[in-house]
């Protein structure tokens, strides 16, 4: 079967690899650049799995720039483009994805179905199918873990398809039988329940970071000890003791802007605790910059941009934010980021060099800990308890 897939991030690459390996898959982008080292065997993103399937799988795998070469005789349409929540509005940018779409439905081929992987607005896939008069397009909500995109493919925690018919169930039989893991959850449901899943599962972990952060603030001003206190918490089973390591805030693809169209579905809808959990972020990261400001350090070190290890993304991490607050304060900032070629990131000097990273800052800011850091204990600035990122 050919299956094309459209935007080729996280979610598109990953699923392009997983698919590839029993089926033939063209890949589009429009980054000349990302096609070339795909088609290299080359991941654009850091991502374990998927640079060890390109090195050691043989995938039936291409990708191009040309939508006409992708979706030529394809059976399945992925479309897996950003869609960037825009303040103003109000609402996520659905922009690409309905760029995919037209372009689909200029192709004239009834025997193309569509799949959202995208995340969207509750409702959105319905409106599309009014405004567009098609019905041959689905949503399907994805679960991946940044820089462990592949992994969660090939051991998902649950398939859901927004999609009862035989399209719906033929999707989700090739996401089983390219995985790793045996008889996995699926679950089959309308599109804008799936929808709803997606945005409101990613608000129950933004809460559960906002959560203990809140905790650990409130530690901190009392001059208690955190970690006694969220594992006295976490050992109760219905608690558990998974994803609550505090950190500067929620940041990264999906919680900030999932939160916050989530918050946006529920206009005329009676509603306390989502607004909070978007709030408790931003109240977050100004708290963790006043405790910065407190040490009227001469330098503040920010180490590594990115939210987790392992990746080379730092896209709406909350590190961000706080060094806009340290800026609005004067505060002289700079930072250590491996991954990024530029010598200045928002007004601060970018250092290459670690060693002088180290010997530059007086306080060093780092929302995950690693080993580079022991032998400056002293200055680190960090709420990070397990070395862990969730």
């Amino acid at each position: 079967m050919k299956i094309a897939v459209a935007g080729t991030g996280y979610v598109g690459l990953s699923l392009a690899t997983l698919l590839s390996q029993k089926n033939e898959v063209v890949a589009l982008d429009v980054v000349p650049e990302k096609v070339e080292k795909i088609n290299k065997r080359i991941s654009p993103i850091k991502d374990e799995y998927i640079e060890k399937y390109f090195k050691e799988k043989k995938l039936n795998l291409k990708a191009t720039l040309d939508y006409k070469e992708a979706f030529e005789g394809a059976e399945f349409v992925i479309i897996s483009t950003p869609t960037n929540y825009d303040e103003e509005k109000d609402f996520f940018d659905t922009s690409t994805v309905e760029d995919i779409i037209e372009k689909v439905i200029s192709m004239n081929d009834k025997n193309i179905t569509m799949v959202i992987k995208s995340t969207i607005p509750v409702g959105y896939t319905e409106s599309i199918k009014e405004e567009y008069v098609i019905s041959n397009i689905f949503f399907s909500p994805e679960f991946l873990r940044e820089g462990k995109a592949l992994y969660d493919n090939l051991y998902p925690s649950r398939i859901i398809v927004g999609d009862k018919g035989e399209k719906g169930k033929k999707f989700a039989e090739l996401l089983k039988q390219s995985s790793l893991k045996k008889d996995v959850e699926t679950l089959f449901m309308k599109p804008t329940e799936a929808e709803a899943v997606k945005l409101f599962a990613n608000t129950y972990l933004a809460l559960r970071v906002a959560y203990f952060n809140e905790l650990d603030t409130y530690a901190e001003l009392k001059k208690l000890n955190t970690k006694d206190i969220i594992e006295g918490v976490g050992l109760d089973p219905r608690i558990g003791t998974h994803y609550n390591n505090p950190s500067f805030g929620y940041g990264g693809y999906c919680l900030p802007k999932d939160t916050k169209q989530l918050l946006a579905n529920y206009k005329n809808v009676p509603q306390n605790l989502i607004e909070a959990i978007v709030n408790s972020n931003k109240t977050r990261k100004e708290f963790i910059t006043e405790e910065i400001i407190k040490k009227q350090p001469k330098f503040v070190g920010i180490y590594r941009l990115t939210m987790k290890s392992g990746s080379d993304n730092f896209r709406s991490s909350a590190i961000q934010d706080i060094i806009k607050g340290l800026k609005a304060d004067n505060q002289k900032v700079i930072i250590y980021e491996p991954t990024l070629d530029k010598k200045e990131f928002a007004g601060c000097r970018v250092v290459s060099d670690l060693m002088e990273f180290k010997e530059k800052s007086s306080v060093i800011m780092a929302n995950r800990i690693d080993d580079n850091l022991i032998d400056v204990r002293a200055k680190v600035y960090t709420r990070d308890l397990y070395s862990r990122d969730d």
